[in-house]
């Protein structure tokens, strides 16, 4: 047997691996087009071709909300405004307000959008859309229009709100289920029908961009954000998923313009029924209260406090004879769970207590000085007269003390408390601690908002009576090798709060 050795010419061969290198390319790009297409064919298949049948079903059941609103003024003009006294008062109201003029009457108008839930007569919109209107009229697809009987309840906080209307006897309403919210996943498809701009009966779709949203509109906020065009007018329709279930009601867009770029906001339908069973069973919302005042829990608070790392709801102040207080809160507890439920941050307590029913008793888990403890609180009903602070109280001045000593900490000037001092400050004779007399411009606690005048009230969770304890609870915390000191304070109008402050290692 011989074995022959093929010689090749290195260019021939360079030019062939080139060739090979191209083709490839060539196959992984078609190979990456054809995928793409397979993909985006798929997205249109499932979120146009389909769209049809659904929407024929559910046409009927949303409906555009008209309102008006009648003023009442003098040729419907509003006097205006000057300084009381002015020359021009007199001349204003002469000119305005002829007495042998008539007052005349005008109406504004307003549309948004709904839909039907009950046979019954009942339909959802939002709060904003029939605000101070004087009359409401629920109109059909087909411009049959029914005048609605009652608003039968009203939740600001949400933006929700339930009408009563009476069906027509040739034309029963047809009513659309709610879906689970909770069961949609970021990239799923939706569709939103509507009123924008008047145009009724309008249908648009897109997926569901984000969820758990905050916009900073209320305290409950946990929105639903959809690329699907939402325009003014759409507020109050429903955001539907592909089996024709409500999972969103439309209520607020982001656009410098006012039209849609592609930011739009639906309540949650987990969140919409739980409102509308209230307002339909009892006209108004019943939530759940607690009675704390709480703040974020940052890395350094956590890291402060033992904790594996940043959750739950910090208290920063128990309400006087609230459930909390009667529970056994104390500011201080991070609140880990309520009523089963993990606290994952500070705004997800608030709506968890909210939705809670209310003279329940519910397990509470918190973490206090390193532990895990779990209490029993029964919660009451949140009404918008409960407060959660109190104004400072005015002193009068006493004769000047001696001059106190001062301690450097921190990036702080702390001092003793003395009398002249909480009369300088006004003080609230109630609090006792370390008083802030200066803080360095460039240090952390500037930042963190700490001021004269402050009082520090306890340092991790145990009380400082004067500056020796603050450096002794230091010297305690660098021991445990923890790289910040927790500082419960005392502010000007004695709101209370936690500030997590770096430890100085090279102090003594």
């Amino acid at each position: 047997m011989r074995i022959q050795t093929l010689k090749t010419d290195p260019a021939s061969c360079s030019l062939a691996s080139r060739r090979h290198t191209d083709a490839r390319q060539r196959f992984t790009l078609a190979a990456a087009t054809i995928a793409a297409a397979l993909t985006w064919s798929d997205v249109a298949h499932a979120c146009r071709d389909t769209l049809a049948p659904i929407v024929e079903g559910l046409m009927g059941s949303v409906v555009n909300i008209s309102t008006s609103q009648t003023l009442k003024g003098p040729s419907g003009i509003p006097l205006p405004q000057v300084p009381e006294g002015s020359p021009f008062e007199e001349f204003f109201q002469e000119f305005f307000d002829q007495k042998d003029q008539p007052r005349q009457k005008r109406k504004v108008n307003s549309l948004g959008s709904g839909f039907v839930i009950g046979t019954d007569g009942l339909v959802v919109t939002n709060n904003h859309v029939i605000k101070e209107a004087d009359e409401i009229h629920v109109v059909f697809t087909d411009g049959s229009k029914i005048k609605v009987d009652k608003v039968l309840g009203r939740d600001p906080k949400t933006d929700l709100a339930l009408l009563k209307v009476t069906p027509k006897k040739d034309k029963p309403l047809v009513a659309v289920p709610f879906g689970d919210s909770a069961s949609m996943r970021v990239g799923d498809c939706v569709i939103a029908i509507g009123n924008p701009f008047g145009l009724g009966g309008t249908v648009t779709s897109g997926i569901i961009s984000a969820k758990k949203r905050d916009i900073n509109s209320g305290p409950y906020d946990e929105f639903i954000q959809t690329d699907a065009s939402i325009n003014k007018g759409n507020s109050g329709g429903p955001l539907f998923n592909l089996k024709g279930e409500v999972i969103g009601v439309n209520t607020a867009i982001i656009s410098p313009t006012g039209g849609s770029i592609g930011i739009g906001f639906a309540v949650p339908s987990n969140t919409a029924t739980y409102i509308i069973d209230q307002l339909r069973d009892f006209g108004e919302t019943r939530r759940g209260w607690l009675g704390v005042r709480i703040q974020s829990v940052s890395e350094e608070i956590a890291e402060s406090l033992g904790l594996d790392r940043a959750r739950g709801a910090l208290v920063a102040d128990v309400t006087k004879d609230s459930p909390a207080e009667k529970g056994g809160l104390k500011p201080g507890d991070v609140i880990l769970k309520f009523d089963g439920r993990d606290v994952e941050n500070m705004r997800g307590l608030p709506r968890i207590v909210a939705r809670t029913p209310v003279d329940k008793d519910v397990p509470v888990q918190v973490l206090r000085d390193g532990k895990n403890e779990t209490l029993t609180i029964r919660t009451a009903r949140l009404t918008e007269a409960k407060k959660t602070s109190a104004k400072p109280e005015d002193t009068t001045e006493e004769p000047d003390e001696p001059k106190a000593e001062t301690t450097r900490l921190l990036g702080l000037v702390v001092g003793e408390l003395t009398d002249d001092k909480r009369s300088e400050f006004k003080i609230k004779d109630d609090v006792e601690g370390v008083l802030v007399l200066e803080v360095d411009e460039e240090s952390v606690a500037a930042q963190k908002g700490l001021k004269p005048g402050d009082v520090i009230l306890e340092v991790t969770q145990k009380e400082v009576e004067d500056p020796e304890d603050i450096l002794e609870r230091l010297a305690e915390i660098n021991e445990t090798g923890r790289k910040s000191a927790l500082l419960l304070v005392s502010g000007a109008k004695g709101e209370l709060r936690f500030i997590a402050l770096p430890l100085e290692r090279d102090a003594n």
